[in-house]
């Protein structure tokens, strides 16, 4: 099992006490540091059976810069959606963990985190 986080977000903070009280065994992924690519970012995508804008915070000082707001959120958009993702990750929904099982999950509360818990058992 693998953790996306950003160690100032108190949701990531949150997901690895958790993790760490439930005696899981896990890596750490800062990924404002170790950037995803392109193509973690697609294959993080697919094991969550999301989108690129299901997963990016739009609310962030770089997705007003870039007018995500505006940008079609479409099979044809797709790709922009990625590249913007992987060129700006401060965009990227965290934390995100990765399970044994092939699957992912957003993990912003500690039913998500429990749930990555029993995938990955």
């Amino acid at each position: 099992m693998e953790i996306w986080i950003n160690p100032a977000c108190s949701k990531c903070r949150g997901a690895l006490t958790l993790l760490d009280e439930e005696g899981a065994s896990y890596t750490v992924r800062r990924y404002l540091e170790d950037v995803p690519s392109e193509d973690e970012i697609r294959s993080v995508l697919g094991r969550l059976g999301l989108e690129p804008w299901d997963i990016t915070r739009t609310g962030e000082a770089d997705a007003k810069e870039l007018g995500l707001g505006e940008w079609a959120r479409d099979a044809g958009s797709r790709e922009r959606w990625i590249s913007a993702l992987a060129a700006h990750p401060k965009l990227i929904q965290r934390p995100i963990i990765t399970a044994d099982d092939g699957t992912a999950v957003v993990a912003r509360t500690d039913e998500a985190v429990r749930d990555a818990l029993g995938r990955s058992s």
